[in-house]
């Protein structure tokens, strides 16, 4: 990764943050209560990476920075909404998520799941409300959010994750539950981004679907070694909780060693998947890397 990337990544980030303070009510704007959870559980906090694969995607073609901004923010919006339904005690029950005390330790259970609800619609909201992006384009991205975030991708995959738990699956089952969990989130970053520019030929969708498909499978592998490896100061969230919650991970089915290496393997598929476009796709190579070799 480029001190260029470095730079790249730092100017999306706080773009990302104001305008998500922008798209959000205001803390005080009835009911009070709620709009400050939204706005604890959305600022201030996360890598921003599936905004980062929003930007990237739509550097790539060309895309304005209005559409951009809407189509970021409510991709965030989403997987936000996602963190504090999964932390809550009926799902994953965790205490800490980014450094901080979860929606429901904070404020409490009833708010946390109006939070997320909120968010869901917000971000249908922001999206709904873009300009300069042709009609029939913009239902598409709706459209795309709503498969990638329903019972057909993320919340499919939750699904799927919480009826795992001390059950033995074999690896394409795995597989199979990170692609709808994880997968299908930053799939619909990589290609909102692409369609805030322009319609999208099959060839492209074929590249840009085998690229998503590489690093949300990566995503997962190094968050599963992470759990393993790393501690809850360092990730911001309650570290080795999967293990102690008997669930299948990649580094449970393959080990150690071998998961990093799937991880490597992913990397290099994706930057594969992008040779079609060359340079232009410098910052989706470089954020296939930084998924990789993250730390946290």
């Amino acid at each position: 990764m480029t001190a260029g990337f470095d730079d790249w990544m730092t100017t999306v980030q706080a773009r990302v943050e104001s305008d998500l303070d922008g798209f959000l009510p205001a803390a005080g704007a009835l009911p009070a209560r709620l709009h400050e959870a939204m706005r604890y559980a959305l600022l201030g906090g996360g890598k921003r990476v599936r905004p980062l694969l929003v930007y990237a995607a739509g550097a790539l073609f060309g895309a304005d920075a209005p559409a951009l901004s809407r189509a970021a923010a409510a991709v965030e919006m989403i997987h936000a909404y996602s963190l504090v339904h999964d932390d809550m005690p009926c799902m994953d029950d965790d205490a800490l998520r980014r450094g901080k005390p979860t929606v429901h330790v904070a404020y409490d259970e009833a708010t946390a799941l109006l939070v997320g609800d909120a968010l869901q619609s917000q971000a249908f909201l922001v999206l709904a409300e873009a300009d300069g992006v042709p009609a029939a384009r913009q239902v598409a991205m709706l459209r795309l959010l709503a498969q990638a975030a329903g019972s057909a991708g993320m919340c499919g995959g939750q699904a799927i994750d919480l009826a795992s738990v001390g059950v033995s699956l074999t690896l394409a089952q795995l597989e199979q539950m990170h692609q709808l969990k994880t997968g299908a989130l930053l799939r619909a970053a990589v290609v909102l981004g692409a369609l805030a520019g322009k319609e999208l030929a099959a060839v492209e969708i074929a590249a840009l679907n085998d690229y998503a498909r590489a690093i949300g499978l990566a995503f997962q592998v190094v968050d599963d070694v992470l759990d393993a490896t790393a501690d809850s100061a360092t990730l911001g969230k309650t570290a080795g909780k999967d293990a102690a919650d008997n669930k299948p991970t990649y580094v449970s089915i393959l080990g150690l060693g071998p998961s990093r290496a799937l991880a490597q393997q992913l990397r290099l598929d994706a930057h594969a998947a992008l040779a079609p476009f060359g340079e232009q796709a410098l910052r989706l190579r470089e954020l296939a890397d930084l998924i990789v070799q993250r730390k946290a």
